[in-house]
């Protein structure tokens, strides 16, 4: 048996992780879209690391688009097997993969419009259509068989609707080997979802480490942060607040927070608009899986029968409605994806916004740092959108507490029970400089063999 790794190796997205038996069975896990402008990596999306027609099955942590993305080339490309996931993370790929098809379709477009050379986009909606034939949802914590001497099982990762860490037991040559992987791991005490729950114990686990080398503020003091924000833009500098946001996860919670402000009658008198149709069909599928919500979530919704719903919130649908915004001159909250503003409506508010000192924009999670939420979080006094130059005059704020990936702690946390059990530790999902921290710090904490490895490495187990 070996693990070669496919994808965020040393880098953050594009999440593929293969694994292969003695007797050629492979299982993918995770099969995720490279999003970023590193040139060492542009044609990441368009090529494999292995041969889809000769993959068996695909193993899907969740639905979020750098770890999902690319199931519907893998399956224009050959691929013919199942794909395992939760019932909320098939719900979830069945809108997400059809947006994204969308945008590959208009950035071909696009370019084609600039070009003489015709460009294909990485797949169509026809192919994500198709691809959605190959989903099998599956329970939590309940061991499946996927093969002859493979079953799996996934338990609640806390990190978005539906996500999960994966567990595989696999018999070879009269052995059993135990196998995890963590996918993203979520926070305790959030909002909305249950927390996360840990693994079983395994002989070989790879752990994600986009948050290894810090902490995050206590998640009591965000909400009063984030009304600080608002009312220091909104209310003294009568500006607007640009919130790039994921349409998945971090959207519903930042909603709910305001919901829950507003609620409490602490929010003040101004409009705030999701700009989003992936967002609004994703608030929607929330709603049908209740069985994700956790004991708060199920109470505050006794006393708000809609947690993500007030009077002075609107849901964004048409085109001619976003740009309605972007000539808006009141104050207004505007939530828009893409989070790493590289994609997207929020493209287009930031640069109708960014010239403006009264403005401000709101990152509330890691932006890889080529992107252009990376960039604007890393103080970066221009930045190019649609090709031209802008100056970055608004005030620019962030709030790593919105984030859904645990940090240092909270991951170790997650694994501890792994303890003195593993034969190696894989850290994938991460800057090399914070994974080399997060090995410091779990070495620190008694942890052993464990290895950074490299896009294309292999491990024979």
């Amino acid at each position: 048996m070996k693990i070669k790794f496919c994808g965020a190796a040393r880098e953050i997205t594009g999440s593929a992780h293969l694994i292969t038996l003695s007797d050629g069975y492979t299982i993918l896990l995770d099969c995720g879209l490279y999003q970023g402008r590193d040139k060492d990596m542009e044609d990441f999306n368009g090529t494999w690391k292995f041969d889809p027609k000769k993959v068996d099955c695909l193993i899907l942590s969740h639905a979020h688009i750098d770890h999902s993305g690319r199931i519907p080339k893998l399956v224009k490309d050959g691929f013919t097997g199942n794909i395992y996931c939760t019932h909320a993370t098939r719900s979830l790929c069945n809108i997400m993969l059809l947006d994204s098809a969308m945008i590959q379709e208009r950035d071909a477009q696009y370019q084609n419009k600039k070009s003489s050379k015709k460009i294909e986009p990485l797949y169509t909606r026809r192919d994500a259509h198709k691809s959605m034939e190959h989903f099998v949802g599956l329970g939590y914590n309940k061991w499946f068989n996927v093969h002859d001497g493979i079953r799996v099982q996934f338990r609640d990762a806390g990190h978005i609707l539906g996500s999960a860490s994966v567990s595989l037991e696999i018999e070879e040559h009269g052995k059993l080997k135990r196998f995890g992987f963590t996918g993203d791991i979520g926070r305790p005490n959030r909002p909305i979802l249950r927390d996360p729950k840990p693994m079983p114990q395994c002989d070989y686990l790879i752990c994600e480490s986009t948050y290894g080398n810090k902490d995050h503020i206590a998640p009591p003091r965000e909400s009063d942060k984030l009304l600080r924000i608002i009312n220091e833009v909104c209310i003294d500098n009568e500006g607007k607040l640009i919130i790039p946001a994921f349409s998945v996860g971090r959207t519903q919670e930042i909603v709910h927070m305001l919901d829950r402000l507003e609620h409490e009658g602490r929010l003040p008198n101004i409009p705030v608009f999701v700009d989003s149709p992936l967002a609004v069909n994703a608030t929607m599928i929330f709603g049908n899986h209740p069985e994700c919500f956790d004991q708060e979530m199920h109470e505050y919704m006794l006393l708000d029968d809609n947690p993500f719903g007030f009077n002075k919130l609107y849901y964004v649908r048409e085109v001619a409605q976003s740009k309605e915004l972007n000539s808006r001159k009141q104050p207004c909250i505007i939530i828009s994806a893409s989070g790493m503003a590289n994609a997207g409506r929020v493209k287009h508010h930031l640069h109708n916004s960014v010239e403006d000192p009264n403005n401000g924009v709101l990152i509330v999670g890691y932006c890889a740092p080529y992107t252009p939420g990376g960039m604007l979080r890393d103080g970066s006094k221009h930045i190019t959108l649609f090709g031209e130059n802008l100056s970055v005059n608004c005030k620019v704020y962030t709030m790593d507490s919105f984030s859904a990936h645990g940090d240092r702690s909270e991951m170790m946390d997650f694994i501890k029970k792994q303890k003195g059990h593993l034969k190696k530790l894989f850290l994938v999902h991460g800057t090399y400089d914070r994974q080399e921290d997060f090995k410091n710090y779990l070495e620190e904490h008694g942890f052993q063999n464990i290895e950074i490895p490299s896009l294309e490495d292999e491990y024979h187990l």
